[in-house]
């Protein structure tokens, strides 16, 4: 799927460029006609350029992008027009990488174009980022959507570094057990081979097989785990693709314990995103447009792709994403109270940090067991690497004792 830039304008006769992500010019301009806007050009955006643009948004996401907006929301909120404040962020954000990009905004800012369509066009930032804006803009409360943006990131991130510090030791531990048991492989057996060929000793089973396979069938072994790591490989490129994905998501959702954990984080992200989006004044079917490309499984972005086009034809949240049966029931009944009592962002916030701290939990209690797995079945290896190449010399002190 390919991205194109398109020149368009809305009913109101407000004219704007767009990036449509499509996988051809005519399914651009389908896009772009069923969401009711008048297309004056679609051109197929420099994949180099798209490439350098996506490696400079992970450049400056994190903590640089939300002190840029708590920088920004601080000047708004001391009443300096917009383009002052883009003056002072082009020349003082706290990160240089985001200078020359705050810098292209604000031109294209004094050009006449609006600060979401600048933001849009710079090509750096987020969808869900730009949207944000642009219901500020529309709301007139721009500082206000801002908060609710700030809010959106610290928690998203807080639980992204949650995650990451949870899987950390066990990472480490995978790691060392693998560097020692690869010394013992290719330094220790073979001169123990060598020791045993050249003595002439008779071996027993544990330290032939041991031998036999590290030593005599080494290629062999080494060919099967390159044959099983290109596999790997092969599995994730096709992943990577559309129908790859939605089976691989298919497979994964459906393995216990982890793969209810998985689709839960995939949720808690929809929710908070959609969340944040209502919140800060985009309508429904807009914000689950921007909310379904912030989610990273295909299987649950196809799932909410389709039900936002059910509910642009007048079907209910609750009703349209339970017919696509990816959601848990759970978050459907939650989203339906939400929807019933006009609380719907509250409730997906609610939704997005009843998993958040599920899926925390569960992460904890998986690498509660998988730390001492680890460590059991690595000191296990070692043990009887270990015992299989002295089990000789053991057996030749305690013949050569008994004679």
């Amino acid at each position: 799927m390919g991205e194109f830039v398109c020149r368009v304008a809305d009913a109101n006769g407000r004219i704007f460029s767009h990036i449509e992500a499509a996988s051809s010019v005519a399914e651009a301009r389908q896009k772009l006609a069923d969401r009711g806007l008048y297309v004056y050009a679609v051109d197929q955006r420099n994949r180099l350029l798209s490439g350098m643009l996506k490696r400079s948004e992970r450049s400056v996401s994190g903590n640089d992008f939300l002190i840029l907006n708590q920088q920004f929301n601080t000047l708004i909120k001391a009443g300096l027009p917009i383009l002052r404040a883009l003056d002072l962020l082009a020349d003082r954000a706290s990160s240089p990488k985001l200078r020359p990009v705050m810098s292209q905004i604000r031109d294209r800012v004094r050009e006449g174009k609006s600060l979401s369509e600048a933001i849009t066009e710079a090509g750096v930032f987020s969808k869900v980022y730009s949207t944000a804006i642009l219901a500020g803009e529309k709301s007139g409360n721009l500082s206000g959507v801002l908060e609710y943006y700030i809010a959106y990131q610290k928690v998203s991130s807080g639980v992204r570094k949650k995650i990451l510090a949870t899987l950390v030791y066990p990472a480490l531990l995978i790691v060392m057990a693998t560097v020692i048991v690869s010394y013992l492989v290719t330094a220790v057996i073979p001169k123990f081979a060598t020791l045993y060929k050249d003595l002439n000793v008779p071996l027993p089973g544990p330290t032939r097989f041991l031998i036999a396979l590290t030593v005599d069938y080494r290629y062999v072994f080494l060919g099967s785990i390159a044959v099983l790591v290109l596999f790997a490989f092969g599995v994730y490129f096709w992943s990577r693709t559309d129908e790859g994905g939605m089976v691989f998501d298919r497979l994964k959702f459906r393995l216990p314990v982890i793969g209810s954990t998985m689709l839960k984080f995939q949720m808690a992200q929809f929710a908070r995103t959609l969340a944040t989006l209502l919140t800060g004044g985009t309508p429904l079917v807009s914000g689950l447009q921007t909310a379904s490309d912030a989610i990273s499984s295909r299987l649950v972005r196809g799932a909410v792709t389709e039900a936002t086009q059910m509910v642009r034809e007048g079907e209910s949240l609750h009703h349209a994403l339970a017919s696509k049966q990816v959601v848990p029931v759970l978050a459907l009944d939650m989203i339906e109270v939400g929807e019933s009592s006009g609380a719907l962002a509250p409730m997906l916030t609610s939704v997005a940090e009843f998993y958040e701290d599920e899926v925390a939990l569960r992460l904890s209690a998986l690498v509660s067991f998988i730390e001492p797995a680890i460590l059991v079945f690595m000191g296990a290896l070692v043990a009887f690497i270990l015992i299989s190449l002295y089990l000789p010399i053991f057996s030749f002190s305690a013949s050569g004792t008994a004679g």
